[in-house]
């Protein structure tokens, strides 16, 4: 027979199996996602340094490591920390192998890693294609400039007389007076053997040689105002994927090939000034901390407080986004063998006296 206190008993039994059935079923599901914010919140990001202190990529390291926090969700602090060594590798390697997956490490090194990587440099152990890059702040090109006394003016004037350029060694100021000499036809002849870039300066001026094969126009700018001012030096070409703004008549090196592989070529070699001083993090970090960091970076070069900033400590800011920098990587080292081999070639011949 049904009673009060059967049913009483009955209702109980229910209540208490649907919530034995509830906590099963809470059992089974995942934990929520952890938010960016929520990840980030009281964080701390090392900001990995290839170089050390005082030079160009540590100076714009450091200025952004002072602002980007601001625009990542939860807004960690940002720890810039110098690893030198083996032109930056040992820091792309660290950051490649042994830092951590989740995001809290960003990192700059030297733009010329994805060229290494295509050229076949074994002592790279990195990946570059798989670094996942944040953006870069300075689209600067690389230029090759003659001092105003030479009598070279053009880079058809290059191609017309021999022109005596000063060179630090194996670095772009020996690779673009080689390269333009096998695929544009100019006459430089190359003096290897100093030490710098100001030390081939000095050369200029004393006229020991007539140009210098590896500067970027934003150094120019900034160590030599005086000299673009007065017109002391003249600009044959400009090494990027994009011309410089204030330079509008000044060939791209990578349009005086001759034909269709000559300029692939020269392309290859003009692709590392566009990847200028990047920003990037290490494989495997969750896609949303890779959009956040991305859209923080994108936000932070917009920010007219950042600008203004920038602007009063002479930072020029020209900004590449993540994903352009990642499509420019990727072109790079998957660039057509012929064009490897023949970009290698030339740096590999014996082209100073």
């Amino acid at each position: 027979m049904f009673t009060r206190s059967s049913a009483g008993f009955e209702v109980r039994s229910l209540m208490l199996a649907g919530a034995v059935l509830a906590t099963a079923l809470a059992a089974g599901r995942p934990a929520a996602a952890q938010s960016v914010e929520e990840f980030y919140r009281g964080k701390q990001i090392d900001l990995i340094i290839g170089y050390s202190s005082g030079g160009a990529y540590d100076l714009y390291a450091r200025f952004i490591a002072r602002h980007l926090g601001n625009h990542i969700p939860g807004r960690p602090t940002i720890v810039p920390r110098n690893m030198p060594g083996a032109g930056t590798r040992i820091a792309a390697a660290w950051v490649y192998n042994i830092a951590p997956k989740n995001g809290t490490v960003l990192a700059t090194v030297d733009q010329a890693l994805p060229l290494a990587q295509a050229l076949g440099d074994k002592q790279l152990t990195v990946d570059t294609n798989k670094l996942i890059y944040i953006g870069n702040p300075i689209d600067d090109v690389n230029t090759t400039v003659a001092w105003h006394t030479s009598g070279i003016r053009t880079i058809e004037d290059a191609r017309r007389k021999e022109v005596m350029v000063g060179s630090a060694g194996s670095s772009t100021s020996l690779h673009y007076p080689k390269a333009m000499n096998a695929l544009a036809g100019t006459k430089f002849k190359i003096i290897t053997g100093y030490p710098g870039g100001n030390e081939i300066n000095i050369a200029m001026e004393r006229g020991e040689v007539d140009a210098r094969g590896s500067n970027s126009w934003g150094s120019w700018k900034s160590t030599r105002a005086e000299w673009v001012a007065q017109k002391k030096i003249n600009v044959l070409v400009q090494i990027g994927l994009r011309k410089a703004v204030d330079l509008p008549d000044v060939p791209l090196l990578m349009d005086l090939g001759s034909n269709d592989e000559n300029r692939a070529i020269l392309k290859l070699l003009s692709a590392s000034a566009t990847i200028g001083r990047p920003l990037f993090t290490t494989p495997g970090v969750p896609a949303d901390r890779v959009k956040a960091l991305r859209n923080a970076f994108d936000a932070l070069m917009k920010d007219p407080v950042f600008l203004a900033q920038a602007q009063k400590e002479h930072f020029d800011i020209i900004p590449v986004s993540g994903e352009e920098l990642q499509a420019i990587v990727q072109d790079m080292v998957s660039s057509p063998p012929r064009v490897i081999s023949g970009l290698r070639q030339i740096i590999a011949e014996d082209g100073a006296r």
